[in-house]
């Protein structure tokens, strides 16, 4: 019996706190609203503006030597960035492969991931920058097809040769 007028006290409380509370009307938040929306947005500009600029130094075409048994090849990656999207093209003569676009191109700091599942193909590399760090020199990686790993080192020229 004592429990009834106990949670009859609580609820009478916090209707009063309720009732005595302050609203907060749509005037009110608007500047909130704004300052929020603009952080953010100042932030998603800057990600957009990072992801390009981490993306520039790849940019362009890089070529090297591939040894698949007894033969050996030209290889070369074109890379560009659009939408900040990064995407690469695969050319090499001895393949007979001139621009298949890559499924798949994974930059994460200076580990760099290209796929293309119709050639069961996987390159791996790690981009080598100058001391400074201001100059990407090489892209130093793995040619992963089928059941065989070749080393490649590809290095950036103006123009593919085929």
């Amino acid at each position: 019996m004592k429990l009834v007028p106990r949670l009859n006290s609580v609820r009478r409380q916090t209707l009063a706190y309720h009732s005595t509370s302050r609203r907060i009307s749509a005037p009110d938040l608007a500047p909130l609203v704004l300052a929020v929306i603009l952080l953010l947005g100042g932030s998603v500009v800057r990600a957009q503006s990072n992801i390009a600029a981490d993306y520039e130094p790849l940019i362009g075409s890089w070529e090297g030597p591939l040894t698949l048994g007894r033969d050996e090849m030209k290889l070369a990656f074109t890379f560009s960035a659009t939408n900040d999207q990064l995407s690469a093209a695969l050319i090499s003569a001895g393949l007979g492969v001139y621009g298949m676009p890559a499924d798949e191109v994974i930059l994460r700091g200076r580990s760099l991931t290209v796929r293309i599942s119709r050639l069961d193909l996987e390159f791996t590399a790690t981009l080598r920058f100058d001391d400074s760090g201001a100059t990407l020199q090489s892209l130093d990686g793995n040619w992963f097809q089928a059941a065989e790993m070749v080393p490649v080192i590809l290095l950036p020229v103006d123009q593919p040769s085929y």
